[in-house]
């Protein structure tokens, strides 16, 4: 077996300065990607995320006979007659969530058997409760796990009606029904089962892209949507940047005590995780407890922040975290006991990291296993700014979101040893 890739961070001597230009939201872009593929007409989408999730989403299209052209490396341009066809094979999403739930939604408005698969870390991210919402209004859904791979056993049309989802694991599956419902021949009502959901904020995200796409939806309630049939009209669309990318480079920023600016006003980011800049912003004094679920995404870039904090933070609101691209709780408790014995504990769902202001300028042999999550990677490469021996396994897993995630810290003066 090949040995596997490392990046060592060095510590930079003086304070980043520099403007770094985050890539487009991911978040974004698939739900934008997957709404002008259902849309009639052609749809032009600037500013988007070129990266392995968005990638998927694209290829998953083509697939279905949607046309996706890529005049430049922040643009789309997507055409369709508003129907997806079906696949001549199984689409393969890698470990893109985003897409994998999406699709399992979207799919149902082709005539026949559609196969969603993904790469083994996919194969462990739950999607049983939204399986069991198609299933509830008549959609046959194999799936052995509650998990990929799945098939879809569509009849060419989402159906009309009332829809009950189950979304305390991920808002995701309220979003994926949204988005489909538009397309059905009448009325949907789609109703949480319960009133715990996932990071509420995504689902306005979709709200927002889908009314941009000319569709009709209301919210009755706090637990219920309204989507009236009409499908999307195509459109020109622009993506903002991510605000979880965004997360790293504030960190840096205050970490460094440098002058990083990203191009856009904070105040003009739309996403949840743009909420995080509140507690970076109060950094070295984060308060005690910090609460995660609405901002899950940028969890991890706090809980390396915290490390460096004056005082000690809980972090609550993580069940999310278990399901992510991998067990973020456990590989963020990992990463950081490598970094320092007791630096965090774990008690049930939440995470507790020790804070030690005088980690700064000490020196570690800690080699982060990054489990291929893209976020465990970039959010330990800002622990790497401020202690000595901090290696990162499979630097590369950053392609997920943020392709160029090493070279944008290089510009702002951060080295690296890759071995």
């Amino acid at each position: 077996m090949a040995a596997r890739p490392i990046l060592t961070v060095i510590p930079p001597t003086s304070p980043l300065r520099g403007q770094v230009a985050p890539p487009g939201s991911k978040s974004i872009t698939n739900r934008a990607l997957l709404l002008a593929a259902l849309a009639r007409g052609t749809s032009r989408l600037s500013g988007a995320l070129k990266s392995d999730d968005t990638r998927h989403m694209s290829e998953a299209l083509r697939q279905m006979g949607v046309e996706v052209l890529e005049p430049d490396d922040t643009t789309f341009v997507v055409s369709s007659d508003g129907q997806l066809r079906t696949p001549t094979g199984p689409l393969f999403l890698g470990n893109a969530g985003t897409a994998v739930r999406f699709l399992a939604a979207a799919v149902t408005s082709v005539d026949g058997a559609v196969t969603l698969d993904g790469d083994d870390y996919m194969r462990k991210r739950p999607i049983g409760p939204l399986l069991d919402a198609l299933r509830s209004v008549g959609v046959g859904v194999d799936c052995a796990t509650g998990c990929p791979p799945l098939t879809v056993h569509a009849k060419g049309g989402f159906p009309a009606g009332r829809i009950e989802v189950d979304a305390g694991l991920s808002s995701q599956y309220v979003s994926a029904l949204l988005m489909a419902a538009a397309c059905a021949e009448g009325p949907v009502e789609i109703a949480l089962r319960g009133k715990d959901i996932g990071a509420r904020g995504y689902v306005d995200l979709t709200l927002a892209a889908m009314r941009a796409f000319g569709a009709q939806v209301e919210q009755q309630d706090e637990m219920t949507w309204r989507v009236m049939p009409g499908g999307y009209v195509a459109r020109d669309y622009f993506i903002e940047p991510d605000a979880s990318a965004a997360t790293y480079l504030w960190a840096a920023q205050v970490l460094s005590e440098g002058d990083i600016d990203l191009g856009v006003a904070d105040a003009d980011f739309t996403q949840p995780d743009a909420r995080a800049n509140d507690f970076i912003r109060q950094f070295p004094r984060m308060p005690a407890l910090i609460d995660g679920s609405q901002m899950q995404d940028a969890i991890p870039t706090l809980a390396v922040l915290a490390a460096f904090n004056e005082t000690p933070v809980r972090f609550v609101g993580l069940a999310n975290l278990r399901v992510k691209e991998c067990d973020r709780v456990a590989a963020l408790h990992d990463g950081l006991n490598a970094i320092r014995h007791g630096l965090a504990t774990v008690e049930g769902d939440d995470l507790l990291v020790a804070a030690d202001p005088a980690l700064a300028g000490s020196t570690c042999d800690a080699l982060i296993e990054t489990h291929a999550d893209h976020r465990i990677a970039m959010c330990f490469a800002l622990a790497g700014l401020k202690i000595h021996g901090v290696r990162i396994l499979d630097p590369e897993c950053v392609g997920k979101t943020y392709p160029g995630y090493w070279k944008a810290l290089g510009s702002l003066g951060v080295t690296f040893e890759r071995s």
